[in-house]
């Protein structure tokens, strides 16, 4: 796996600086001395709890909602990070930062991205040269990837890191699940029935898995005119609440489309979004996962 992260992770580390730091530890058979041993950056960091935003479905806006999650996380004075799972394509650094910017190595190991409202971001986009350079990895070099974007990586002190994970229940997915300490997750859907039977298949992963689903957030759900105030259903009606019952969780939230919303996200301006209708996640996230 050591090809264009690397490269990458190298040329953050600033030529030479190590990934980890020295830890001091007191000898049992001699306490008055002191060893130095390296430490990695995943035993010095104190993450609170970690949230996956999930769906096996591609196109209903797990970004969106993994943004706005840790967006009203922050707003209620929580600290944040998001780490990018989805490696192949990611979003979050378009939707979050306004200008180009990179991640800089530490002596503890490679610091993350910081956004103007104090969200800690990692994402493989912020280490490409080109943005829109295809990554073509097969799946062992996308797990890779995704742990060290966790184990090599400085965040610190975090309240909650939300994870924004790719379409699909394999190799990114299992990744996430096996070798970070999820402690919850977020399903996200839209009206359609089609989306709702492949969120069903990303419930029956994290059951078996042994992992909590906090809830399901349609997204999409409906629009509502500006002149008359009347909500259109544009993909149908909602199915939502049939769907959050068959899986036993409660549903989170509607988000209506809002063409303001997308301007913003594609500006990279989304911490500007001063829409209540998240309101209800972020209360979920917090009463079920208070941070340690």
């Amino acid at each position: 796996f050591m090809g264009m992260f690397d490269q990458a992770t190298d040329v953050v580390m600033q030529g030479g600086m190590r990934r980890g730091a020295n830890m001091g530890i007191l000898r049992c058979d001699h306490p008055d001395i002191v060893e130095f041993v390296e430490a990695k950056p995943a035993e010095l960091n104190q993450i609170g709890a970690i949230i996956a935003v999930m769906s096996g479905k591609g196109g209903v806006g797990k970004s969106l909602v993994s943004g706005l999650t840790a967006i009203a996380l922050k707003r209620q004075g929580y600290e944040v990070g998001i780490l990018d799972a989805d490696i192949t394509g990611p979003s979050i650094p378009k939707m979050l930062l306004s200008d180009a910017a990179r991640p800089m190595g530490g002596p503890d190991g490679i610091l993350p991205v910081t956004t103007l409202g104090g969200i800690k971001i990692m994402s493989i986009n912020l280490l490409l040269q080109d943005p829109e350079q295809a990554v073509i990895w097969r799946g062992p070099l996308i797990s890779g990837a995704i742990t060290q974007f966790y184990g090599d990586v400085v965040w610190g002190e975090l309240d909650y890191l939300v994870v924004d994970l790719p379409p699909g229940t394999s190799d990114a997915s299992l990744t996430v699940m096996q070798s970070l300490p999820v402690d919850g997750i977020v399903l996200v859907t839209t009206p359609q029935s089609l989306a709702g039977m492949v969120v069903r298949k990303a419930s029956s992963m994290a059951t078996q898995l042994d992992i909590p689903i906090l809830g399901v957030v349609e997204n999409m759900s409906y629009a509502v005119c500006p002149e008359c105030g009347h909500r259109f259903e544009l993909f149908g009606p909602s199915q939502a609440q049939e769907l959050a019952q068959s899986i036993g969780v409660p549903l989170l939230a509607r988000l209506p489309i809002e063409p303001g919303l997308a301007e913003l996200a594609d500006s990279g301006r989304l911490e500007e979004y001063a829409g209540d209708a998240f309101a209800p996640v972020t209360d979920a996230v917090s009463a079920c996962l208070p941070p340690q």
